[in-house]
């Protein structure tokens, strides 16, 4: 096991926790900048490639997520091994993992050269920000394959708790995702300026640089040489296993993101400046997310390790105190949202009517972000036990059903209009649609994180049964 300890004692499962979830957390915002330097840097070109970038990002966010979220499947897997001391099984396992990656990509990357399909949702898109977003997912298609193959890599590291070395190469990638995007975005040194484009060409680059450094991670690092890491040929057993825990956690990961992207192909058809400002408000809300989502990872990966070293009373310690950290850290994200509104809002444009409509949506964003948190570790928590299909149905039931259709049906379907004095209220002077759209989503994340809460003490009561 590799929980810290302090003279000879097992340090408290908060204090494990924190300790495996800052290199998480470091690695996550380094990832989650590259969205941030993307939309601040082509905010500063044109409102047309604003859009472009808007609309594309949600479009390959919606891809990648899913399928990182069948990837991911290989945490609670090998988590499990490790801290069952089954090492070579561990290794087996990540082999078969780049298997399920490459088959993933071929199947993401085609979906991502039909930009009209999607697009279809936004109404009337203009032909430019067409052209554009289809030349920025092109690249970001050419992309896919690395990111989800880096994938296996950070889960192989978060499972077995060694995530310092991924953090290091997510932090340097952000200086060479500086340095494409001045020069693929702005333009120079013989080449034209592309805006969104740009944007995604970089990260084409950057990505497949990652991998290169990721691979030689892992066969150097005595952590990782220790699980004897190995490609082998695909088994069906395998891959069975995988996607069997893994098609329900993507599904979950594509219900989370699905509020965000549909949310912004519909708010689209409020014009540019809407649409920009959904984005900082998108943007915002995915940067903070990484700091739950980092205490929510390490604590599956240290409740996983319990449940195969067949811990119990260590693993609900582990989710207790991952639940605890996760709000404090949620109510703390809350206040800098309040607090710092107009700061944030001028880094990310100059454009002052996006930045005004911009103002009136931040309004939502620390209460939405507490119940996004909440959500997060639930879910978390219940794949640390390789529960996967029940979260999924209460998230499809809640994020879809209440959020997603009922924040469309509300705002822009039969009903629009109905939640006017609520948007009112709680976002003066936003746009009715838009703030509708955020209302009702932040109503599904409430509702999911207490149903994830109350099927995880089903769970602990169960074992408490059993035991």
């Amino acid at each position: 096991m590799t929980a810290a300890s302090h003279a000879g004692r097992p340090a408290a499962p908060w204090r494990t926790i924190l300790q495996q979830a800052w290199p998480i957390l470091v690695s996550s915002w380094a990832g989650i900048i590259f969205a941030v330097l993307d939309t601040a840097m082509v905010g500063h070109t044109s409102a047309a490639d604003l859009q472009a970038m808007s609309l594309g990002a949600s479009v390959y966010i919606t891809i990648f997520v899913g399928l990182m979220g069948v990837v991911h499947a290989l945490i609670p897997i090998i988590a499990q091994h490790f801290g069952a001391g089954r090492l070579h099984e561990a290794g087996r396992i990540w082999g078969q993992g780049i298997w399920l990656a490459l088959i993933l990509s071929a199947l993401g990357g085609a979906s991502l050269l039909f930009p009209d399909a999607w697009l279809s949702l936004s109404g009337d898109v203009e032909p430019e920000v067409r052209r554009r977003v289809a030349g920025y997912l092109i690249a970001l298609a050419l992309a896919l394959p690395s990111a989800l193959l880096f994938r296996t890599i950070y889960a192989t590291s978060t499972a077995i708790s060694h995530t310092r070395e991924v953090m290091a190469i997510n932090v340097g990638s952000v200086a060479f995702k500086l340095l494409f995007n001045v020069w693929f975005i702005f333009g120079g040194l013989g080449l034209p300026a592309m805006g969104a484009v740009g944007a995604g060409i970089s990260t084409l680059v950057v990505d497949w640089m990652m991998l290169a450094a990721g691979w030689w991670m892992i066969r150097r690092r005595p952590a990782f040489r220790a699980l004897s890491l190995r490609l082998g040929r695909p088994r069906w057993a395998d891959q069975k296993e995988l996607l069997r825990l893994g098609l329900p956690m993507g599904g979950s990961y594509l219900i989370e993101v699905c509020a965000f992207s549909f949310m912004a192909l519909l708010i689209a058809r409020d014009g540019l400046y809407v649409s920009g400002a959904q984005q900082i408000l998108a943007n915002l809300i995915a940067l903070s997310y990484m700091l739950p989502m980092s205490l929510s990872l390490a604590t599956a990966s240290l409740t996983a390790q319990a449940v195969g070293a067949r811990d119990p009373a260590l693993a609900k310690r582990t989710g207790m105190s991952g639940i605890g950290l996760v709000a404090l850290g949620a109510l703390l994200t809350g206040v800098i949202l309040i607090t710092g509104r107009d700061a944030i809002v001028r880094a990310y444009t100059d454009e002052i009517q996006v930045a005004v409509i911009a103002l009136t949506l931040l309004q939502i964003a620390p209460w939405f972000h507490f119940w996004d948190a909440m959500h997060c570790i639930g879910a978390y928590i219940l794949r640390a036990y390789k529960i996967a299909v029940v979260p999924l149905i209460l998230q499809v039931s809640a994020l879809t059903g209440l959020g997603l259709v009922g924040g469309w049906w509300a705002g822009y379907g039969p009903a629009a209009g109905m939640l006017a004095p609520v948007a009112h209220r709680l976002m003066p002077g936003a746009p009715v649609g838009a703030a509708t759209m955020w209302i009702m989503a932040m109503a599904g994340l409430l509702l999911s994180a207490l149903l994830l809460f109350a099927w995880y003490g089903h769970v602990l009561r169960r074992q408490a049964r059993s035991a």
